[in-house]
């Protein structure tokens, strides 16, 4: 019997990308392919790409200069290039990168097994789509089918695409407009993930706040997914990212509020303290706004938790305008931050705005100033938990100590604790006791076992 081809994934960029790669990963292992124990020895590597930010493009083409050489020892190898990257810059890779065998967009990843197939008889393939072929991606839009890090947690993706105009943001070109997938397709990916075992979801898109106004004038229906998502049995903990402030409506929070299984996290990305800043990052909202927004679901949402994104350096953000930042960041309290620098991407409104940039040296010191800002408010809400008894899911074992456990609470929180029970495995739900708060973590001790993992039923990667 022929050794099967060995197949490696490297994924640069969000969550979206992360569960890009799940569905990748499965699409591999049911044409037959198996992980790679190395990457270096895969017989197909696959680059599954952002660009979201300058350095994710010198990322990438750092790492397939590096594989060059490997290339050239080993011409059998394939390399693809798949993702938002690779829908931006399309034959340029080929161009910069001729040892790479199949470039595919971020709207056929369905088709990677079949393009891969192809170039070993016609050579170098770039097949980029305009749209979404539903067609082609009916049978790996479920995260059912997708190979994950974690047996008890998966990825749901309901909508691709963006509507929103934020002048900084390259996404809807590469994605393009919002899709929503079928209500009750959601439900039914839900149910049959819980029966496989999972008992934690998060929901990804774009904008989930907006999801379903593409195919339905009758509401919030994410107030209703969220509702419906948390009548499945099995299903524990369900999570989303990332919502829009501007599009985050009371129903949104009533159903955050009264379904059981939504956890008490909320990412609300901010961006900026400005509002001139906001009005020209086109984001739809002022600070005013944003802050009664967050107040509303404080004041619904028992002990929220609240991570948020800030983008440093926008072009024309003045010292006064950053000062207004770090006042907003200040009073809000978030528990912690996603802080990006200001990076212009080719074809968005900011790129153009080259007169206003903000100087590399000004940016940094306002970087470090608003992580100590933000690490004060992380510390302080890390330590007002001490004490408390924390519902823990199980991740494993830390990645830094092997005598600890590894797990997030229901707010989301990363706890690390010492393993003193050795029936505790991943996908177990514990009681854990806080007795130390860090600024990016917290310490505790096991109290006791809610419950052990939940059996996993295998289920067929993709339909015969």
């Amino acid at each position: 019997m022929a050794t099967p081809k060995t197949f490696a994934i490297r994924t640069f960029g969000c969550q979206m990308n992360e569960h890009d790669s799940e569905r990748l990963a499965g699409l591999m292992v049911a044409d037959g392919l198996v992980r790679a124990t190395n990457d270096d020895e895969a017989d197909v590597i696959i680059f599954n790409t952002c660009t979201i930010r300058e350095n994710a493009d010198l990322k990438l083409y750092s790492a397939l200069g590096q594989l060059k050489a490997l290339k050239e020892q080993r011409p059998e190898m394939q390399i693809a290039v798949g993702g938002c990257m690779a829908q931006k810059d399309r034959g340029e890779i080929l161009a910069r990168a001729a040892w790479v065998d199949v470039v595919f967009g971020t709207h056929n990843l369905a088709s990677a097994p079949s393009l891969l197939k192809r170039s070993r008889l016609e050579g170098p393939l770039v097949e980029i789509l305009d749209a979404p072929d539903p067609e082609a991606n009916r049978e790996m839009a479920p995260a059912l089918y997708a190979v994950r890090e974690l047996d008890f947690a998966a990825w749901i993706t309901i909508q691709t695409g963006c509507d929103n105009s934020c002048a900084f943001c390259i996404v809807p070109s590469v994605r393009g407009g919002e899709i929503s997938r079928p209500f009750d397709d959601l439900v039914e990916e839900a149910t049959m993930l819980a029966r496989s075992g999972v008992s934690e979801i998060t929901v990804l898109g774009q904008n989930v706040n907006s999801y379903g106004r593409d195919i339905t004038k009758r509401g919030p229906l994410f107030a209703q997914l969220l509702r419906a998502l948390g009548d499945v049995e099995g299903i524990e903990r369900i999570r989303f990212t990332s919502p829009h402030p501007k599009d985050l409506r009371p129903e949104t929070i009533a159903a955050m509020a009264q379904t059981e299984a939504v956890c008490n996290q909320l990412h609300l990305p901010l961006q900026s303290g400005s509002n001139r800043v906001l009005a020209a990052m086109r984001r739809g909202y002022s600070v005013e706004r944003y802050l009664q927004r967050l107040s509303d679901a404080r004041e619904a949402i028992e002990d929220l938790a609240v991570t948020t994104d800030l983008i440093v350096g926008f072009p024309g953000e003045s010292d006064a305008e950053f000062d207004e930042t770090l006042a907003v960041v200040a009073a809000a309290e978030f528990d912690s931050a996603y802080t990006f620098i200001f990076s212009p991407r080719p074809g968005t409104r900011a790129a153009a705005m080259t007169n206003d940039f903000v100087a590399s040296d000004v940016i940094k010191e306002r970087f470090e100033r608003l992580k100590a800002v933000l690490d004060r408010s992380a510390l302080r809400r890390h330590e007002a938990r001490v004490g408390r008894r924390e519902e823990v899911l199980v991740e494993g074992t830390s990645r830094r100590n092997d005598a600890m456990l590894s797990g997030r609470t229901r707010q989301g929180k990363l706890i690390h604790f010492p393993v003193t029970d050795e029936s505790l495995r991943a996908g177990s739900l514990a009681l854990v006791d806080v007795v130390h708060g860090a600024p990016y973590h917290l310490l505790g001790e096991f109290s006791s076992l809610v419950r052990a993992p939940r059996h996993r039923v295998r289920i067929p990667l993709l339909h015969s």
